[in-house]
C-alpha cells in the first residue's frame, strides 16, 4: 500500500498518453533575489530559480494533471537543493457511468474544516439533485516530497460530502473530515528524579482532526441570499464554529450585508495544547456598497470581535475601480491598535503588450495606547509583457521596511509559456 496509488496512477498516466487527444499547461522560470541577515552585520545574497510545470494531457473523459516545482539556489550553496516540489499527479477520470467523477494520485481536497493535499483516491457520484463524493489517502510530506507515507495507519485523511440541491435556490451540505497526522519521534535532555541529565526519545501518538460541519444556503437572484455553516468538533465533543452570513441586494446600486461568527481554537486531540485554557471569540459585521457608477463602487464595513473579557473594533473602508483598489483599515480595543492604508492599479496599455502594476501599503500598530507605535512601509513595481498570447515575461521590484527589515529590496524575473495541442 506503501506506494500503491502513485504506481497505479503513473501507470494509468502514461496508458492515457498512449490515446490522448489533448495536451495543455503552463512552463514557468522564475528567479527570486533577497539578502538574508543571520546576524546584525552577517547576510548572505540568495538568488532562488524556480521552474514550474502545470501539464495536462488526456482526452475529453480522461486526463493526467501534474503540477511540479524545482527550486534551488544559484548564488548560495544549500545542502537540500535541488528541491522538488510535487503538488499534483494524479489521474481525473470523468463521466464514468455517466454519474461518476475518480480521482487517483496526489490531489487536492477542500474542506471547510481540512483542507490540503493527499496521496490516495477520490470518488464523485452526480445524480438528479444530490452530489455525494469520499476520499482517503495518505498526507504528503514536507515539502511536497514524491513519496508515499510510511505509516498510513497514523498519517492520512478520510472524509466525505454530500450536497442537496433539489429544492430551488436552496443547497444543503454535510460534510465529515478525519485527518490524522504523525507526530516526529525526536530525543531530547531531561532530568531524573534525582536531577541527573538522561536522554529520553519522545514518540508521542499521532494528533488527529476530526470534524462533522453543515451548510445551508439560500438565495433570491438580485434580491438577497443567506448562508449558513456550522462545525462540529467530534474530539472535543463541542461547538468549533458557527457563521452566518447574508446580503440584501434589493435596493438600487445598493448592497448591504451582515455577517456573525462565533469560533473556538482548532486543537488537534492529543496536542499538548489542548491542555491549556483557552477561550472562544464572537465577531459581528455590517457593511454595505453603493454603485458610484458601471466600473465604481464605495464599500465600508464596521465589525465588533467580542472576547471572554474585552472587545475589539475594525472599521474598513474602500473603493474599488477599474484603475484599481484602495482601502482603509482602523482597528482599536483589546485586539490593538492598527491604522493600515493600502492601494494597487494595474491597466493594460497597447492592446495588452504592457501591463505596469502598482501597489503600496502603510501600517501602523501598537498593542496598547501606552505601548510603541511601530510602523511599516511596503511598496512593489511591477510590469508585465506579453508580445503573444501564449507568451509573457515579467519584472517585480518589491521594497519593505520596519523594525525588523530595514529598506529591503527584492526583485523578481519570471517567464510564462502556455500550451495547447490536439492530436
Amino acid at each position: 500500500m506503501k506506494k500503491l496509488l502513485l504506481i497505479v496512477s503513473l501507470a494509468l498516466g502514461l496508458t492515457s498518453i498512449l490515446y490522448s487527444q489533448n495536451i495543455n499547461g503552463r512552463i514557468t522560470s522564475a528567479l527570486y533575489t533577497f539578502e538574508r541577515f543571520d546576524t546584525v552585520n552577517n547576510s548572505t545574497t540568495h538568488a532562488r530559480t524556480y521552474q514550474m510545470v502545470y501539464l495536462n494531457f488526456g482526452n475529453k473523459n480522461i486526463t493526467f494533471r501534474t503540477n511540479l516545482n524545482l527550486e534551488g539556489d544559484i548564488a548560495e550553496n544549500i545542502s537540500y537543493d535541488p528541491r522538488l516540489r510535487v503538488y499534483n499527479f494524479y489521474l481525473d477520470v470523468r463521466n464514468l457511468f455517466d454519474i461518476a467523477h475518480l480521482k487517483i494520485g496526489r490531489q487536492s481536497v477542500y474542506n471547510v474544516a481540512g483542507s490540503g493535499v493527499f496521496d490516495g483516491i477520490s470518488l464523485r457520484l452526480k445524480y438528479e439533485g444530490f452530489d455525494i463524493s469520499g476520499y482517503f489517502g495518505g498526507n504528503v510530506p514536507a515539502y511536497q516530497k514524491f513519496k508515499f507515507t510510511n505509516d498510513l495507519s497514523n498519517d492520512y485523511v478520510a472524509g466525505g460530502k454530500l450536497t442537496v440541491y433539489s429544492l430551488t435556490n436552496t443547497r444543503f451540505t454535510l460534510r465529515y473530515v478525519n485527518k490524522n497526522f504523525k507526530n516526529v519521534a525526536y530525543s531530547a535532555l531531561r532530568e531524573d528524579l534525582n536531577l541527573n541529565d538522561f536522554i529520553a526519545y519522545i514518540n508521542n501518538g499521532s494528533q488527529q482532526f476530526e470534524y462533522l460541519s453543515g451548510e445551508v444556503s439560500y438565495f433570491q437572484p438580485k434580491n438577497f441570499s443567506i448562508n449558513t455553516r456550522y462545525d462540529y468538533d467530534l474530539n472535543f465533543n463541542k461547538t468549533s464554529k458557527f457563521e452566518i452570513f447574508g446580503r440584501y441586494e434589493g435596493i438600487e446600486k445598493v448592497g448591504l450585508s451582515a455577517y456573525y461568527n462565533y469560533r473556538e481554537p482548532k486543537i488537534k486531540y492529543n496536542s499538548i495544547f489542548s491542555v491549556f485554557d483557552y477561550r472562544n471569540s464572537q465577531e459581528i459585521e455590517i457593511g454595505g456598497d453603493y454603485l458610484i457608477c458601471r466600473n465604481t463602487k464605495v464599500i465600508g464595513k464596521y465589525a465588533n470581535v467580542i472576547y471572554d473579557d474585552e472587545n475589539s473594533q475594525r472599521v474598513s473602508l474602500g473603493l474599488s475601480t477599474s484603475l484599481g483598489t484602495i482601502t482603509a483599515r482602523k482597528t482599536f480595543g483589546y485586539a490593538g491598535e492598527l491604522t493600515s492604508v493600502s492601494l494597487y492599479t494595474a491597466r493594460s496599455i497597447l492592446e495588452g503588450l504592457l501591463t505596469p502594476s502598482l501597489s503600496f501599503g502603510y501600517t501602523s500598530y501598537k498593542l496598547s495606547s501606552a505601548d510603541e507605535t511601530n510602523e511599516m512601509i511596503s511598496a512593489l513595481l511591477g510590469l508585465n509583457y506579453r508580445p503573444v498570447r501564449t507568451l509573457s515575461f515579467d519584472v517585480q521590484g518589491q521594497y519593505l521596511n520596519n523594525k525588523i527589515y530595514s529598506n529591503d529590496l527584492r526583485l523578481l524575473l519570471k517567464i510564462n509559456f502556455w500550451f495547447n495541442s490536439n492530436f
